[in-house]
């Protein structure tokens, strides 16, 4: 977050050729600041997205984009991620010892000392450990649901975001959760209801450590139980139009073969919040391919089969609009382990964050990564680890 490389096109917004640029945040608890890194380069460049979705961590930050001016975005998120991670103890560490440390065994000890203050004191300005186990408190009582109270979240985000620009529709705003009664998945847009708060943090709300959210008489949880990543809420939901997704995922659905039990939990994490997202993108690509040739097709059937209520019907599953795709994805270092989410050091979120910008500069060297398809099914995606070595 100091002087880095600067593009030439960060002075003016950039003009693209797609109706939607959206950006599309996975949930990842303390690894959210690669996505953080990610938008700061995507500003520079001038690219200002129109809709805005997240899940869990991705809510906070897509709260914080959508509901500050695009010249105040990077400020106001450097100020959340930086809030989050102050620690009088850790900090004089690093200051007293010349940290970080020098190899991968000691920082995976300043990373687990780091994971440790966090589960059992919490994080500045989004949570603290509640004083008493839960299993001792009433039950029905809120303190008996959770390990932790986050509603010093709610003060962050009063501070930190204008819920009056979000509900005023800027920019399309999406964050999804479950509900606990029904167990659906639930997406809260400023299309549709007034966001506040409450809405960002049911969004994150993942238990046992965080209690439910109560929004009009229904409570909710982290919406990554069901789906953390909302990439298939933005290109199914509302008007089809030409749209360029900018999806950034926490967690790697790649990975090594775990060599220890450190090892089994991270990657049983990753596994599961990846959300199977090559997986998704190729179910939506075989689906928007039948779509596009349904509306190749609709034009060239009789006039008695265009009046038809079975042609009436196939006629909104038509779609002849175009969808790029480009695939951030965070790639864990070697002194990581399965607490890297909820390891809320300065000196792992500034590595965090660095990483994200410097993979979204080198994305935005590809000029493909921003052009429409040109293939059959009017769907291309970008991943920098595959289409992008340099």
């Amino acid at each position: 977050m100091n002087a880095r490389f600067q593009p030439d096109f960060k002075t003016a917004k950039r003009h693209l050729p797609f109706d939607c640029i959206a950006l599309v945040l996975q949930g990842g608890g303390a690894l959210g600041a690669y996505q953080a890194g990610v938008y700061e380069a995507l500003a520079e460049a001038g690219i200002h997205p129109n809709w805005v979705a997240g899940v869990s961590i991705g809510a906070i930050n897509s709260a914080i984009i959508a509901g500050n001016e695009p010249a105040q975005r990077v400020e106001k998120l450097r100020a959340f991620w930086q809030g989050i991670t102050a620690n009088p103890l850790l900090d004089s560490l690093v200051a007293a010892h010349s940290l970080p440390p020098k190899g991968d065994i000691l920082r995976t000890w300043f990373n687990q000392i780091s994971a440790s203050y966090a589960m059992f004191a919490g994080a500045t300005g989004f949570f603290r450990r509640r004083q008493l186990p839960p299993w001792l408190y009433p039950h029905g009582a809120v303190d008996a649901t959770s390990f932790y109270d986050p509603s010093l979240l709610k003060q962050t985000l009063v501070r930190l975001v204008d819920f009056d620009r979000i509900n005023a529709g800027v920019t399309r705003f999406s964050v999804g959760a479950v509900n606990i009664r029904t167990g659906n998945f639930v997406y809260f847009g400023n299309q549709q209801h007034k966001i506040g708060p409450e809405h960002v943090m049911a969004s994150g709300s993942l238990p046992p450590g965080f209690p439910a959210v109560e929004i009009e008489g229904e409570f909710y949880w982290d919406g990554g139980l069901i789906s953390n990543t909302p990439l298939q809420w933005v290109v199914e939901q509302g008007a089809r139009q030409d749209t360029l997704a900018f999806q950034v995922d926490l967690w790697s659905a790649r990975g090594d073969l775990p060599r220890n039990f450190g090892d089994v939990a991270m990657r049983q994490k990753e596994i599961q919040y990846s959300s199977r997202t090559r997986a998704n993108t190729d179910q939506f690509k075989q689906q928007q391919r039948a779509r596009k040739a349904l509306a190749k097709l609709l034009p060239k059937l009789p006039p008695d089969l265009l009046a038809s209520e079975e042609t009436r019907m196939l006629r909104s599953l038509a779609d002849d609009h175009m969808y790029s795709l480009v695939h951030l994805i965070y790639r864990s270092k070697r002194h990581e382990a399965h607490s890297k989410d909820y390891e809320f050091s300065r000196l792992s979120m500034e590595e965090h964050w660095r990483a994200g910008y410097h993979d979204a500069i080198r994305t935005l060297r590809h000029p493909e990564a921003l052009q429409p398809p040109r293939n059959q099914e009017g769907v291309s995606t970008f991943d920098l680890a595959v289409d992008g070595r340099e």
